[in-house]
């Protein structure tokens, strides 16, 4: 089957939510039933139908925020892989979490990433799932601004954690702009989330220690902050983590 294609009966639920949801089903790639790769955790329909329904989500505001700035907004692919993946950017397993590759435009999605977001995380609910891809999403933004070249020189532990705290912004934007969709409790798991994989929480729980020097994302109170920031301004230029004096 070729590159992009979706086949059998997930396939077709995916096709009809992705067409509903004004997504191009072209954009999802899964591949995690394609040759050489582990189709032992595939996701099933709802989880498909549910990321489908976020992207759909994220493209509309972006598209709309683009559109309000003189700019037109390119779609990322997304796509869903159970163990390994083969990207742009090189091999990508499912330890390192979901993650963007600006090289091909795409976000990578580990189908069983948010079963770990509840038990692992302790960040439980769909609106958890949501800001993580939101959050991957903004990544991509940041490629079409060209926030990710500019920093590509400096590629310091610092500036990344500043790219990443920024990609949390803009996740916040998104769901400024959703409210109308969201329901009681879905801001308090975002920032549950963000704060459960802050590098101080996540260094405790494999270390049992911190070292500071070695952030490459941003503590609990960082991620939590710049979520809501973006939530409650609504505005890119309140994302601006590189001109923060304290990020």
């Amino acid at each position: 089957m070729g590159p992009g294609m979706i086949g059998g009966l997930g396939g077709l639920v995916l096709l009809l939510v992705a067409l509903f949801f004004g997504v191009d089903p072209s954009a999802i790639i899964d591949t995690s039933t394609q040759p050489g790769m582990n189709a032992g955790n595939t996701a099933d329909n709802h989880t498909k139908d549910f990321i489908a329904a976020v992207l759909g989500y994220t493209e509309d505001t972006w598209s709309d925020i683009f559109e309000r700035n003189g700019r037109t907004y390119r779609e990322p692919k997304l796509v869903l892989f159970t163990g390994a993946v083969n990207s742009a950017c090189g091999f990508g397993q499912a330890a390192m979490g979901p993650f963007y590759c600006p090289s091909d435009e795409s976000v990578y999605l580990d189908t069983s990433f948010f079963q770990d977001l509840r038990d692992r995380f302790h960040a439980p609910g769909d609106f958890a799932q949501a800001y993580v891809i939101a959050h991957e999403v903004g990544h991509h933004v940041q490629n079409l601004l060209g926030v990710t070249a500019q920093v590509e020189s400096s590629r310091s532990n610092q500036t990344s954690v500043r790219v990443e705290l920024q990609a949390d912004c803009f996740s916040g934007i998104f769901a400024n702009r959703n409210q109308g969709v969201l329901d009681p409790g879905d801001i308090d798991e975002a920032l549950s989330a963000a704060a459960m994989i802050g590098d101080d929480r996540l260094q405790t729980q494999t270390r049992g220690y911190v070292v500071p020097e070695s952030f490459t994302h941003g503590t609990a109170e960082q991620r939590s902050h710049w979520f809501k920031t973006g939530f409650e301004s609504g505005s890119v230029s309140a994302c601006n983590t590189f001109d923060a004096r304290k990020p």
